[in-house]
C-alpha cells in the first residue's frame, strides 16, 4: 500500500497536457471539480468520466499509475458508499438491525464512489503533469490579488508546494523504516487493531526525527544558495498564456455547459 501512494509525485513529459500553462491547468482542474459537484446523475457524471478518462489518455500517463493514487483512499471511498447506503430514501429492500437498505441508497452509493474516485484523479493530474517549480510560480501568479492586503503569498505557495513536492519522499522513507523494523523481527501485520497501532510507534518516531532533520538541511541548502522570497526575485522562465490555453479553457466551460444541459434534461425527463 505505501508503494501505491503517487500523491505529490510528478511525471515528466511532452503531451499537451504537460505544456499547457500551470496557471491555466488550476483553473481548469478547479472547474472540473466544480463539474462533477454540478453533476446530478449517472449520465452527466458518466460524461465527466469519459472527459477524465480522455484528459489521462492526452497526457500519456499510465493508467495504472492514475489508478494507483485512489487506493490509499480505498478505505474512506468505502467507508462513505456505506454511509450514503443506509440513508436511502424510498421502501427497504434488506434490513439489517435498524438500518434498512434501499434502491435509492444502492444508487446514491454507487454514484458516489464514482464521484469520489473521479476527483481524486483530476486532483492527481495537477501533480502529475507539473513540475514543483512551476506549480509554486502558478500559485504565487494566482495569489497575486492577496498582496492588496499584504498576504506573503510567495512563502504561501512555496509552502504549499513543498509539502505536495515532500509527500513522495515522506512514503519511501516510510517504507525504509517498516523494511528494517520487519528486518528486526517486529510484527506490523498480524493482531487487531490495537495491536496494530501500537507496532506503528516504532515507525512514527523515526519518521518525525527524519522529517525534521530533512527540513533543517532544505532550509540550510535554501539558505546557502541565498534563496530570497519576494517581489525581488527574478524567474528564469516566464509563464505566458498561448492559444492552446484558451483553446482548453473555452472547452473545458463548453464541457460544463454541456453537463448543466444534461442535468437539465434529465430532471425534466423524471
Amino acid at each position: 500500500m505505501i508503494s501505491d501512494i503517487t500523491i505529490g509525485q510528478y511525471f515528466p513529459g511532452n503531451s499537451l497536457l504537460h505544456r499547457l500553462d500551470a496557471r491555466m491547468k488550476i483553473v481548469l482542474i478547479a472547474i472540473l471539480i466544480v463539474s462533477i459537484f454540478i453533476c446530478k446523475n449517472f449520465l452527466s457524471l458518466a460524461a465527466v468520466i469519459i472527459g477524465v478518462t480522455l484528459m489521462i489518455a492526452v497526457s500519456k500517463i499510465p493508467f495504472k499509475t492514475v489508478i494507483k493514487s485512489v487506493k490509499p483512499l480505498a478505505i474512506i471511498i468505502v467507508i462513505t458508499s456505506l454511509l450514503n447506503l443506509f440513508y436511502g430514501r424510498g421502501d427497504p429492500i434488506l434490513t439489517v438491525w435498524k438500518l434498512k437498505i434501499t434502491l435509492n441508497g444502492i444508487y446514491t452509493a454507487v454514484f458516489m464512489v464514482f464521484r469520489i474516485i473521479t476527483l481524486v484523479v483530476i486532483s492527481s493530474m495537477l501533480t502529475y503533469t507539473t513540475s514543483p517549480t512551476e506549480l509554486t510560480d502558478a500559485l504565487e501568479s494566482l495569489f497575486k490579488p492577496l498582496k492588496v492586503i499584504k498576504v506573503d503569498t510567495h512563502t504561501i505557495a512555496m509552502t504549499m508546494t513543498i509539502a505536495l513536492r515532500f509527500i513522495p519522499t515522506l512514503v519511501e522513507e516510510i517504507d525504509k523504516i517498516m523494511s528494517a523494523q520487519k528486518s528486526r523481527g517486529a510484527d506490523m501485520e498480524s493482531g487487531n487493531l490495537v495491536h496494530r497501532v501500537k507496532a506503528l510507534v516504532p515507525v512514527l518516531i523515526p519518521l518525525f526525527v527524519s522529517s525534521f532533520r530533512r527540513a533543517n538541511e532544505l532550509a540550510y541548502a535554501m539558505e546557502c544558495r541565498c534563496y530570497r522570497g519576494g517581489g525581488a526575485r527574478t524567474k528564469m522562465k516566464v509563464m505566458k498564456l498561448s492559444a492552446k490555453d484558451y483553446i482548453s479553457l473555452a472547452l473545458t466551460v463548453a464541457f460544463v455547459a454541456v453537463l448543466v444541459i444534461l442535468n437539465h434534461l434529465m430532471s425534466a425527463v423524471v
